[in-house]
């Protein structure tokens, strides 16, 4: 797989830098640190998230290196002692890592990675981190939805052009495929990560001919295979549509060929895959698909259907590769907790005039609780590193937020989250392919209720605090003064 060999050690915020100088001049440079990796909002209002962007996590952590330009380059800002950049030139990230996978449903206020390392290396790959999750996270999740409005019809991601730079493009496509998108336009996600490339033509391949019968009879012969004709150049209807009929009886069916397309890019998609339906179909090209695009999102895309639209795939562009509803993910990096001499854990909170700003502290792990019954999620349970749900035994799950809501749950299945990646610095975690990444995300959204799943006023799911992690927090607050 091609791999982009750009050095990213320095795509960091400045700070992290001049407080690494700082830990490193105050002896604090080993001091250990766990730092958590969460959002506090889903976008769109949805009920959840889908995780993304961890192998490019792994491949930055792994690569991590201060070069001889990067030392220079550092040297003459002219605010760091000359020791700390001899410490750079050996830097290596010697910590910790657990994550979610790729594909897992998230919701707010839970860790979907925790760092554990010296905290020189735990601050510095804090921007790089986050810059990846969250644009991956957010693509996946908005991604999902219109693969979810589509109701089984292929969804594929057309929108390289109208992406915010190239990076933004090949990694989208990678995080719509995992989130359920068949396929892409741009070849570049394909050839690096192996997101599915195929497309069609342009407007600019029928206009290229004398006619739009001939541009569409000599595709037809350069991919019998593969035949999926624009007919919106000129009119759909009046033209469109019956030059394709004619090339595809001329060319295909006298080579047994049955399986072609036509794509419908712009007008009223209702009206015009309706008509085109009937016209296909009397001209006995039944297995004849419709295929769309123009400005689609899950919004139109479920209204088009509901609207009796004869659409059989969509083609989805700028409002999914941009995420243009919200295009801002919000995860945070924040501390939890640290270490003293003896290797205990110091939990650590951050305070806000805003609540939904107070952090939960701590080094955690996070449970996913399943109702046996209907092997569905029921709620998230973030608990300290030492506790373990004990299944044979009913669970108290509350309401951090309200804490008279209270549920007994009995024969449940509890799954931990985040699972190892780097220990001591070394990888233990090996990436699944991308097509697993998919399958695992559809598995996992199966086991969402579709109350949760509703695009408006989606069911909340409940991520709740063990009454330990609670109590710590409580503490932590009141000595706060709060």
């Amino acid at each position: 797989m091609k791999k982009n060999p750009m050095n990213y050690t320095l795509l960091c915020d400045f700070y992290e830098l001049t407080m690494a100088n700082g830990y490193f001049q105050t002896g604090m440079a080993d001091q250990i640190c766990y730092f958590d990796v969460f959002f506090r909002i889903v976008p769109d209002g949805g009920g959840f998230a889908i995780a993304a962007g961890l192998e490019q996590v792994i491949d930055y952590v792994e690569h991590l290196r201060f070069d001889d330009e990067d030392i220079d380059y550092l040297r003459g800002k002219g605010c760091f002692a000359e020791d700390f950049l001899t410490y750079l030139k050996g830097f290596r990230f010697t910590g910790d890592i657990w994550a979610v996978p790729e594909g897992t449903p998230i919701f707010p206020g839970e860790p979907i990675l925790t760092v554990r390392a010296p905290a020189i290396e735990a601050q510095f790959i804090e921007t790089f981190l986050l810059l990846t999750l969250n644009h991956q996270s957010l693509i996946a999740t908005k991604s999902n939805r219109i693969v979810r409005a589509a109701d089984g019809r292929p969804v594929s991601e057309f929108g390289s052009r109208r992406a915010q730079g190239s990076d933004g493009a090949i990694l989208g496509a990678r995080a719509s495929y995992i989130a359920g998108c068949t396929g892409t336009a741009c070849t570049l996600a394909d050839q690096m990560y192996g997101s599915p490339a195929g497309g069609t033509m342009a407007h600019s391949w029928v206009q290229m001919f004398p006619d739009e019968y001939n541009a569409f009879k000599t595709y037809c012969e350069l991919y019998p295979h593969a035949a999926t004709l624009l007919v919106d150049t000129y009119n759909v209807l009046k033209s469109g549509v019956p030059n394709a009929i004619r090339a595809f009886k001329e060319v295909l069916l006298p080579r047994g060929i049955t399986g072609c397309a036509i794509r419908l890019d712009s007008g009223d998609l209702t009206y015009l895959s309706r008509k085109a339906r009937k016209m296909l179909d009397a001209a006995g090209l039944t297995e004849c698909k419709i295929v769309a695009s123009n400005s689609l999102d899950e919004y139109i895309i479920r209204d088009l259907l509901l609207q009796g639209a004869k659409i059989d795939s969509f083609g989805v562009g700028e409002r999914l590769i941009t995420s243009k509803s919200e295009p801002v993910f919000g995860g945070v990096y924040k501390l939890a907790a640290v270490e003293d001499r003896d290797g205990s854990v110091i939990p650590k909170i951050k305070i806000s005039e805003n609540a939904a700003k107070i952090t939960n502290p701590h080094f955690k792990k996070v449970y996913r609780i399943f109702e046996n019954e209907s092997g569905k999620a029921i709620a998230d349970l973030i608990t300290v590193y030492d506790e373990v749900v004990d299944e044979s035994q009913p669970l108290e799950l509350f309401d951090p937020e309200a804490t008279w809501k209270r549920k007994i749950v009995t024969d449940f299945t509890a799954v931990e989250l985040l699972v190892p990646i780097f220990r001591r610095g070394e990888k233990v975690y090996q990436s699944p392919s991308i097509t697993e990444m998919r399958s695992y995300c559809a598995a996992q959204i199966d086991l969402q209720w579709d109350e949760v799943k509703r695009f408006e006023n989606p069911h909340n799911y409940y991520v709740d605090l063990s009454q330990k992690l609670w109590d710590i927090k409580q503490d932590l607050l009141k000595r706060a003064g709060r």
